[in-house]
């Protein structure tokens, strides 16, 4: 494929957040990240299970009908489906669970015991480039190399990004950013993508607070349809966006680098996006600043998300990022967070014209949904102020 070291990320890595490497016993790769305030030992223990084989590299196969390809993963069929807390497989490691995680931790990330990419890198049936991949033939099949990781936002066996502290927010964006970085040089991947999905009605099969960094040796359909809308509009289409949303009463949080809004053509009942204010293609690219203030600003979106109703809602939260070897000037990074929920016990289900056509029927006005969420959002941080105030004055 493409040569990987084309693109080098200007990476800046946060110095306080601690760094730990280590590997599982059947080879997988696995990263600790310690908050700055972290009270765990810098010394990790081993991973003592037996060794087993690792999954084998599923097998993509391309739609003639469109150009699109699809991984044939077969491994994923028989994976965990939530276990109960003592068998938790993201918790650490105890005399009763012999878990993917070795020892304690703050934030973990590890390569997926069953990828849906990868875990090879190469072979003779990787893509030879994106050419290649390009080309529509009957019956073309490629190996479904690249990386899938699984982020642990915290030992705990419950929970999401909402309810973590702000500091250990700000260590999982750390994680994101750096690997990132890391998995953008690996050969064959041609794009990162971080992604948390939170709720059993968006098909979680584990309720351990986590998300996953898919590395894919493609550049994905949804991204493939944005480069087609800029090159018919031009590379001030992210900036132009940001600053029409800004201008509209669709705005949720708005902070010194990022905004969050509801979209000027919302598809789902929530959908919220959030863009950086100056060009930055991933999150290997954004500065210390600007990690900081979104630990904040994210934390605070999502817990408003869960304040909608009166239990918590289901999500997609996806981190587009530009490929890692083209567009990177006019491709920015971006959250589109997107929930099914339309009401307090309805669903949005993707019938006839969604799913057939991909002909979408909005149920709620943006500007509605807008206000919604943004009231949420209020609750949230008042309650949150309220929680923070009285633990402080007793």
């Amino acid at each position: 494929m493409t040569n990987p070291h084309t693109h080098r990320p200007h990476f800046v890595a946060d110095e306080t957040i601690g760094r730990q490497s280590s590997t599982l016993a059947d080879g997988r790769d696995l990263v600790y990240f310690d908050d700055p305030d972290t009270a765990l030992s810098p010394d990790r223990a081993l991973d003592l299970r037996e060794p087993t084989e690792r999954a084998t590299t599923a097998t993509m196969r391309q739609d003639p009908l469109t150009g699109e390809w699809v991984s044939i993963a077969a491994n994923r069929q028989n994976r965990v489906f939530l276990p109960p807390a003592h068998l938790d497989p993201l918790a650490p490691q105890s005399p009763g669970n012999a878990s993917e995680i070795p020892s304690n931790y703050d934030v973990a990330v590890f390569e997926n015991k069953s990828p849906s990419f990868g875990p090879l890198l190469a072979d003779a049936a990787t893509p030879v480039d994106l050419a290649d991949l390009d080309r529509i033939g009957i019956g073309r099949t490629r190996r479904s190399v690249g990386r899938c990781e699984v982020v642990c936002f915290s030992p705990e066996n419950e929970g999401s990004f909402a309810s973590l502290s702000v500091i250990r927010a700000r260590t999982v964006i750390e994680a994101w950013a750096e690997r990132t970085h890391a998995l953008s040089q690996l050969p064959g991947v041609e794009q990162v993508f971080p992604f948390e999905n939170k709720g059993e009605q968006i098909g979680v099969t584990l309720r351990h607070p986590h998300g996953q960094i898919y590395s894919y040796p493609y550049v994905t359909p949804r991204t493939q349809r944005l480069v087609d809308s800029l090159e018919r509009y031009g590379p001030t289409l992210f900036a132009d966006i940001l600053a029409s949303e800004q201008a509209s009463d669709r705005v949720i949080l708005r902070g010194e680098h990022w905004t969050a809004f509801v979209p000027f053509a919302a598809r789902w009942p929530i959908e919220v996006h959030m863009l950086p204010h100056r060009q930055t293609p991933d999150f290997a690219e954004t500065t210390l600043a600007e990690r900081d203030e979104l630990a904040v600003l994210y934390r605070r979106l999502l817990r408003g998300i869960d304040a909608i109703y009166s239990t918590p809602t289901p999500y997609i939260a996806a981190w587009h990022q530009a490929p890692v070897r083209t567009h990177r000037a006019d491709i920015r990074l971006m959250l589109q967070l997107t929930s099914p929920r339309r009401a307090e016990e309805k669903l949005k289900f993707l019938a006839g014209s969604e799913a057939a056509m991909g002909a979408w029927i909005g149920d709620v006005t943006p500007e509605d949904a807008a206000a919604t969420i943004r009231a949420a959002v209020a609750r949230a941080a008042e309650a949150d102020s309220v929680t923070v105030t009285s633990r402080t004055h007793p």
